[in-house]
């Protein structure tokens, strides 16, 4: 279904959403301001994006330790999420999970995944549960190229098709796991070919392509309303930053980087927007500027929170 032009601006303020928070939690990181790890998500914007615009508020997804864009898409709120990543009391989990532990159940967001391949049995869990209780609901597992190759990812695979389950996976095809390259970890050239081993659809689009993201979900998605099963989308994408804040991406080089980083999906969703009169520039200065303000309120929320106090350290912690 191809969006209205109210869904094309909110797809465009989610994407510029993403951008900014990743882009000052990079620079929180390299002044030291920010607790652990966090991998960022800046060139992946429109696989988020365009894959959560076709989901409903009870619809369900799986993240993972690059989660950040898809909980901003799901509906996050960007408050909660800077203090959580903080290490503040008002945050998402009371400071306490960080980058990679954000949920909110309410939004349908099931957690963020610090476990390679760790969504898939948690979506098709989710997926069950809709299966079962005989609802519309859609969950969609986000998952990369690296967690493919793991046997949980194999596993719920072959469980969604073995039970039709409303499940959609999206395989954020970055080129990388970790520092290793896609072709030295596998034969396949294209993820979205080992969809045939479980007899389900398997696509493959431009990553950096919102609206050929969002078609191609919102097909995998109709379809698995409709009880027709599951689908595999595989997003060629590109990380503009190391696997994590502080890898030195010695493994890849500049040039690949540059190639990337001019296929850039917010200018080239812009450049549409603007040449179909959906926004003008004045339009789009607008919405940035908003977007910044929306941001700078995160930020000082999550400076304001406290820090949480050593009594609690036991609280809300399970094992």
């Amino acid at each position: 279904m191809k969006p209205s032009k109210k869904m094309m601006v909110d797809m465009f303020r989610t994407m510029n959403r993403i951008r900014l928070f990743e882009t000052k939690l990079q620079e929180f990181f390299a002044a030291g301001n920010i607790p652990g790890f966090v991998h960022l998500y800046l060139g992946e914007e429109a696989v988020a994006t365009g894959a959560c615009a076709c989901l409903t508020d009870k619809d369900t997804i799986t993240s993972t330790h690059r989660g950040h864009g898809h909980l901003i898409a799901k509906g996050g709120n960007l408050n909660l999420m800077m203090a959580e990543i903080f290490g503040r009391t008002d945050g998402y989990c009371k400071g306490k999970g960080g980058s990679m532990h954000i949920a909110d159940r309410d939004l349908g967001i099931l957690g963020a995944n610090g476990i390679v391949g760790g969504g898939g049995p948690l979506a098709v869990g989710a997926a069950m549960a809709a299966k079962y209780k005989k609802t519309d609901d859609v969950t969609i597992c986000f998952f990369g190229d690296g967690a493919s190759n793991q046997g949980t990812t194999q596993e719920a695979l072959n469980w969604a098709s073995a039970w039709k389950l409303p499940l959609v996976f999206v395989n954020e095809n970055n080129g990388y796991g970790i520092s290793c390259p896609q072709c030295k970890s596998m034969a396949v050239t294209d993820i979205a070919d080992r969809a045939a081993a479980y007899d389900m659809p398997g696509v493959v689009v431009d990553g950096n392509d919102v609206l050929a993201v969002h078609e191609a979900v919102g097909e995998a998605v109709k379809r698995a309303r409709k009880g027709e099963g599951p689908s595999l989308v595989e997003c060629k994408t590109y990380r503009w930053r190391g696997h994590f804040e502080g890898d030195a991406c010695t493994y890849r080089c500049d040039e690949e980087l540059n190639e990337w980083i001019a296929k850039d999906p917010i200018p080239r969703f812009e450049e549409k927007l603007v040449e179909n009169d959906i926004m003008s520039a004045s339009d789009v200065e607008k919405l940035k500027a908003e977007v910044q303000k929306e941001l700078e309120e995160a930020v000082a929320f999550a400076e304001n929170s406290p820090e949480p106090a050593t009594s609690d350290l036991m609280e809300d912690v399970y094992a």
